[in-house]
């Protein structure tokens, strides 16, 4: 049995209500900083919808798809007002079909939030009860045991969001309190009472793209943040390499002003004001494109990354399954906005812009090791006996290579399903997941390159990089000391992978 309740104390409290989520709202719910409530609008809205929904059933025999019909292909069986419910309850537990790894929680708790705003604009039908008890369980950290395959990204995230509501009616598991227990024990322990679906509520909670969405706000905010870290990291190597300003010259950038990468190039600029280093006499009369072209590939990115965050916000405002109920234009319309063809395509795109920012750091930590500049082979003292950095190298190039395949887009893929009725689907949720493994395995390149700046940076003394950046290096030095001689080192890129994902940016 469990030993208590779980109590979220000290959070701030998000009301949920038409007012749009911002990026800040998301990174709040992300860092777990928040419990939710609807807004009395919101409620009224949620009771509106539904009243009016009980009426239309109670008051017309005409077949309405999901809420009297079957689904899919079965959209011509018509189903007894008696059997109404039940109709519900067996589509939540047909279709909790998930495979694979399980979902991380971080990303279960973000499919809660979704789930709740988007049913909070009142189309979608659904009790209140249900609403509050999603609240509840966000609130309460009762988060269902997700699986990451299952999902075309077309009728929705439909095996992703069965499993995210069995719990509403006692089935599946769930993660409480650090353990996972059958659901049923968890609602008897919080003296919940299993929900009993009415008409369209089954249909509500699996229509909607809220798996997709959960990853691409991670994705996007990880990417936000993944972006300042490579002009940083890129910076510091550049100085390390003994790299030239002049290609950070915003006459260059005027004459050619993508916005990215004229953002870009004023950051380096920034970054390397009052260094020593990169405004003394230089050997060399051109770097190569790792170093030299930073403007222009780590900007491209930041216009991908600009566009790819637009898209997801646009799609956390929205409401997202189907049939979408219109009380006050007496409507009920099946359409298809569960179609996840935009988080498809920008998943992809987002897969491939930070693949890119990726692909960039691994050749300027091959340059740095690689003995030109005055830097000893391999950054190490004595090379021969010590291996120094050759081997994070690889595991660079191995990642970038890994990176290269996960960004085969998703979205040009579509397989038939029920029987020909969902004839084209868009696939993003296998874009959503291929996408958080390239942010994943960008954090690891990134951190190798800046073990590998650090590094080279030591060899450059007495000249001093500029303050911004030696603070960051003396940060980071807390995490990961100078290597001497060779060490176990797979243990220093997770000392740096922790340290850029913690690490606080300036504004």
């Amino acid at each position: 049995m469990l030993a208590g309740i779980h109590k979220t104390m000290n959070l701030e409290s998000y009301i949920i209500s038409d007012k749009p989520i911002t990026v800040t709202d998301l990174d709040r719910i992300l860092q777990g900083h928040s419990k939710i409530a609807l807004s009395e609008d919101s409620k009224r809205k949620i009771i509106r919808c539904r009243e009016y929904l009980d009426q239309k059933i109670a008051s017309s025999t005409t077949p309405i798809y999901g809420i009297n019909t079957g689904f899919g292909s079965l959209y011509d069986r018509n189903i007894p007002k008696d059997q109404l419910e039940k109709l519900q309850e067996n589509l939540v537990m047909s279709h909790a079909c998930g495979a694979g790894q399980e979902v991380p929680r971080e990303i279960v708790l973000l499919m809660l939030f979704l789930k709740v705003q988007s049913l909070s604009y009142g189309h979608s039908g659904v009790q209140l009860e249900t609403v509050e008890r999603l609240a509840a369980m966000f609130n309460e950290r009762v988060l269902p045991r997700i699986f990451e395959i299952g999902s075309l990204g077309a009728s929705g995230d439909l095996a992703p969001l069965a499993h995210l509501a069995l719990p509403l009616i006692g089935k599946g598991e769930v993660h409480y309190l650090g353990k996972v227990y059958p659901s049923a024990e968890v609602l008897k322990l919080l003296s919940w009472n299993a929900i009993h679906f009415q008409a369209k509520e089954g249909l509500a909670l699996l229509n909607g793209t809220q798996f997709m969405s959960a990853y691409g706000v991670w994705c996007s905010l990880h990417a936000q943040r993944l972006q300042r870290l490579a002009n940083v990291i890129g910076a510091l190597s550049l100085d390390a390499f003994d790299g030239r300003i002049e290609p950070f010259d915003e006459l260059v950038h005027q004459i050619r002003p993508h916005n990215g990468q004229v953002k870009v190039a004023k950051e380096i600029q920034r970054l390397l004001a009052g260094s020593e280093i990169i405004s003394q006499c230089k050997k060399h009369v051109q770097d190569p494109y790792s170093f030299r072209c930073i403007p222009q590939v780590h900007g491209a990115s930041l216009d991908a990354i600009e566009f790819v965050v637009n898209t997801i916000l646009t799609e956390v405002n929205s409401v997202s399954d189907n049939p979408n109920i219109f009380p006050e234009e007496d409507k009920i319309i099946s359409a298809g906005n569960f179609h996840g063809q935009p988080l498809a395509l920008s998943l992809d795109f987002l897969a491939i812009a930070l693949a890119e920012l990726g692909s960039i750091s691994e050749r300027r930590t091959y340059q740095l090791i690689s003995g030109s500049r005055d830097l000893p082979n391999y950054l190490v003292a004595n090379p021969g006996i010590n291996s120094g950095l050759m081997i994070p190298q690889y595991t660079a190039a191995s990642l970038v290579s890994q990176n290269k395949q996960l960004c085969t887009p998703a979205s040009v893929d579509s397989i038939v399903s029920s029987n020909g009725q969902e004839d084209h689907v868009s696939m993003g949720a296998n874009a959503a997941t291929k996408a958080f493994r390239v942010v994943n395995n960008l954090y690891s390149i990134l951190a190798i390159e800046l073990i590998t700046a650090a590094q080279a940076l030591h060899f450059r003394k007495p000249a001093k990089t500029s303050d911004k950046l030696a603070a960051f290096v003396d940060t980071f030095r807390e995490a990961v000391p100078f290597i001497e001689t060779d060490r176990l080192l797979h243990d220093d890129m997770v000392e740096a992978e922790k340290f850029l994902k913690q690490i606080k940016l300036d504004e």
